[in-house]
């Protein structure tokens, strides 16, 4: 939905803290809050706050009324000159019949407050959504702290990654980073997703120091970022990890991963796994590593992903959602396959759009 510039090189992009709402009586009230908590931080004025906190309201009272189960999701996203809030509205069902109709303006769902989904969509910077009737809908909308002169999205990113707790904990072992880089015909993604063994606070610590590890190598060859991460997260609980690297411009990426990291790439309908070795980094590492290459079509999509998310999804249960941005994919592909009581994490990346 709506054009995607070109997206952001020559940074590392981070998981970010994200604040997920279940689906209850209080959805509205407290994501208004959490939204105009998150705007502020970002530096957004008053009037910019009370647009963000009227479609974060409309996107709650919309699942509330419509939705089987689904959930929320806010957060900061940065990137090296700007930041944004980023909601994500995730359901299971019952999907939307009608998209074209529902973003009307105008057209309000059951009298949810505003004008429905048009309502959204004029507001935010960046807005997609999708949904499959019978199955689930997910809703992107992002608000940058400054609007960009010329009325675009800005710079899309080529990245995004999403990470949900299991239910009880407040923080996630799993985490991820990806650095962007214009290679010599084009984008080059290096992406490394860390799934800390066990959950909680000591899951998750062993994952930020991954993050550091790779923030400080990621320029080497995925071996040897993977070698750095291995120092990093001895004395931690240690971690399944995988370190891609993707270079659009030449259709290839190649893997090194050990641990349960499902890696893949999606290319229309098909989907290729890239293997990963035994071990556990941190403690366990094969002596000699290896990493596993693929190929990137035009328009391919590389997925990263923990064992929270089933690996039984196919390309097909999701018709066309991976044409569109990465936090829909990551978004969508989570809330449907991420069904196992585990932390859960994915990372996605794609060139931008035609």
């Amino acid at each position: 939905m709506g054009t995607v510039n070109p997206p952001a090189v020559g940074a590392t992009i981070e998981a970010e803290d994200v604040v997920w709402l279940r689906l209850d009586t209080a959805l509205g009230a407290v994501t208004r809050r959490e939204a105009a908590r998150l705007a502020h931080r970002v530096g957004m004025s008053a009037d910019r706050v009370a647009e963000v906190e009227l479609a974060v309201t409309e996107a709650a009272t919309n699942l509330q009324k419509h939705a089987r189960d689904g959930a929320l999701a806010l957060r900061v996203v940065t990137l090296p000159d700007r930041a944004a809030v980023e909601l994500l509205s995730l359901d299971s069902g019952p999907g939307i019949s009608d998209l074209r109709s529902a973003l009307l303006d105008g057209m309000s769902s059951s009298g949810t407050l505003g004008v429905g989904m048009g309502a959204i969509a004029r507001s935010a910077d960046a807005f997609d959504v999708y949904s499959v009737p019978g199955s689930g809908t997910t809703l992107l909308a992002r608000f940058w702290s400054g609007r960009e002169d010329d009325g675009s999205d800005g710079p899309e990113p080529a990245v995004a990654g999403l990470t949900r707790p299991i239910s009880g904990e407040t923080v996630c072992g799993d985490s991820w980073s990806a650095r962007t880089d214009l290679g010599e015909g084009g984008l080059v993604v290096t992406a490394m997703l860390s799934d800390g063994l066990g959950h909680g606070p000591l899951a998750a610590l062993a994952s930020e120091r991954a993050r550091a590890a790779f923030r400080a190598h990621a320029h080497r060859s995925p071996e040897e970022i993977l070698r750095a991460v291995h120092l990093q997260l001895k004395g931690t609980r240690g971690a399944a990890v995988a370190v891609a690297r993707a270079d659009f411009a030449r259709g290839t990426v190649e893997n090194c991963g050990v641990g349960n990291i499902t890696v893949c790439v999606v290319n229309g309908d098909k989907r290729q796994g890239l293997l990963s070795l035994p071990g556990i980094v941190g403690h366990q590492m094969p002596a000699a590593l290896r990493s596993f290459q693929g190929r990137l079509d035009p328009g391919a999509v590389l997925v990263l992903h923990s064992d929270g998310l089933s690996d039984r999804w196919s390309p097909a249960d999701f018709p066309g959602v991976f044409r569109r941005r990465p936090s829909v994919i990551a978004g969508h592909v989570l809330g449907q396959a991420g069904v196992r009581r585990d932390d859960a994490g994915i990372l996605v990346a794609r060139a931008a759009t035609p």
